[in-house]
């Protein structure tokens, strides 16, 4: 694609330490941001394939369909937070605003 190195590795680390981050809800809102700017990149390159996933393998890529319901998933955890067991709020919980 043409992008230099240290893109690459940004978009490693924003993959890997993003989705630690989700799946403990540590900064749910600052790492679905950063996922949702690494999903717009991967979305824009699909669109020429079309909406659909390529199921029975006969096409010659994949759709952005996944990306849209990722794209909208962080969305709705940069709008709503972290749920109830997340770290976001234990730590909410014990230093009050």
């Amino acid at each position: 694609m043409g992008l230099p190195a240290f893109i690459a590795f940004a978009v490693i680390c924003i993959q890997f330490f993003g989705s630690l981050m989700l799946i403990t809800g540590a900064l749910t809102r600052i790492a679905a941001l950063g996922v949702f700017g690494i999903f717009i990149g991967m979305a824009s390159y699909h669109f020429d394939y079309g909406f659909h996933m390529n199921w029975s393998g006969t096409n010659a890529g994949e759709g952005y369909e996944y990306h849209v319901l990722v794209l909208s998933m962080c969305v709705m955890l940069f709008i709503t937070g972290g749920g109830a067991l997340s770290w976001d709020r234990k730590m909410v919980k014990n230093h009050p605003l």
